[in-house]
């Protein structure tokens, strides 16, 4: 054979796929090894220098003399500038007080996450929650600081909701975990008078970001998506599917606070997807109502009686900033300057 032969040949393109994904597999694993063993140098660095400043009177300066040691002697291996063997013993005390090696999760993502999550957590509870996030989800480092500065820890499954008396206990726990309250849209660069279509507008044109800010396992299926009822179009704000809970979500999209009566109207909805969408092997379709605010008797009362599921959320736009503030912020040429140090590191 030759070969275009070869490379058309069924056998050869399933054995070939085969290969790839082996050389793919091996891949990760070596670049998963090689993060470990990386942190595990910083994390026997970070301790020895913690040690010696216990018990030494080599004084504040230590760290930089280290690091200018390291540097001389091993120019080919980033990383040994003085800020960033700061962060080494500080991160090897942050985890010390509760673990002796480096924490599995933690070794598992790179450096620069676990630099960010010292830098703005102070429990080991929550630094770890992000670390197995960042796993689960793949958060690169942008991704990983929206959601720090979202409160994910906080607000993760702390959406208003029926679930417990409208799904199975499996479902109804893995609903409370899916969702949360508040959802963070600054990524759409609106302020907080923006109407509600503008608003749907620009989360379609971020999809990405928006699925990202959603969570893991969600499908976009469709805005002011059509159905059917009787002789009259109704449109649904947004349609999704999400592959754990296996089932359908309906999201309505409300500009202003949440009124008692959006939740009936939901509960249409949900019935009509039940009835026309939902297959064997689906569980019941879940609404999700995200408003600007919301009031927690009004929502307790809405959802009292009712038989469908359904969870109430706020979200929060980008508000403009204040004039005052802007000469606090950094210039172009600072955030530059910034860039090109962490770059060196």
């Amino acid at each position: 054979m030759d070969k275009t032969e070869i490379i058309n040949n069924t056998e050869f393109k399933k054995w070939i796929q085969q290969l790839k994904s082996t050389v793919a597999a091996t891949r990760n694993t070596i670049a998963f090894s090689l993060n470990s063993q990386v942190l595990a140098l910083y994390w026997e660095i970070g301790k020895q220098i913690a040690e010696k400043q216990n018990k030494s009177a080599w004084g504040s300066c230590l760290v930089e003399t280290v690091a200018n040691e390291l540097h001389v002697n091993f120019p080919e291996i980033k990383g040994f500038s003085r800020r960033n063997v700061y962060a080494m013993v500080q991160w090897y005390k942050f985890y010390a007080t509760k673990y002796q090696f480096v924490p599995r999760g933690v070794a598992q993502i790179p450096w620069g996450h676990n630099r960010l999550i010292i830098s703005k957590i102070s429990s080991i509870d929550e630094a770890e929650y992000y670390c197995r996030k960042t796993i689960e989800n793949n958060w690169d480092r942008d991704t990983l600081e929206l959601q720090i500065k979202a409160d994910l820890f906080r607000t993760e499954g702390c959406i208003a909701n029926n679930f417990a008396i409208t799904l199975p206990q499996t479902q109804s726990l893995l609903a409370e975990q899916t969702f949360k309250d508040p959802y963070n849209f600054d990524f759409l660069g609106l302020e907080n008078d923006a109407l509600e279509k503008a608003i749907e507008d620009e989360l379609v044109k971020h999809i990405t970001a928006f699925l990202l800010e959603m969570g893991k396992g969600f499908a976009f299926l469709g805005r002011q998506y059509k159905i059917e009822i009787g002789e009259t179009d109704y449109f649904i704000d947004m349609l999704f599917y999400h592959v754990e809970l296996r089932c359908y979500i309906v999201i309505e999209l409300k500009a202003g606070k949440f009124k008692p009566e959006y939740a009936g109207k939901l509960n249409y909805y949900l019935s009509a997807i039940d009835t026309q969408l939902r297959k064997d092997g689906d569980n019941h379709t879940i609404g999700i109502i995200l408003c600007k605010m919301k009031n927690k008797i009004d929502v307790e009362y809405a959802l009292r009686d009712i038989q469908k599921p359904m969870g109430i959320s706020e979200y929060h736009l980008t508000n403009a900033i204040p004039e005052n503030i802007k000469p606090q912020l950094p210039t172009v040429e600072e955030l530059e300057e910034k860039l090109k140090d962490d770059e060196n590191e």
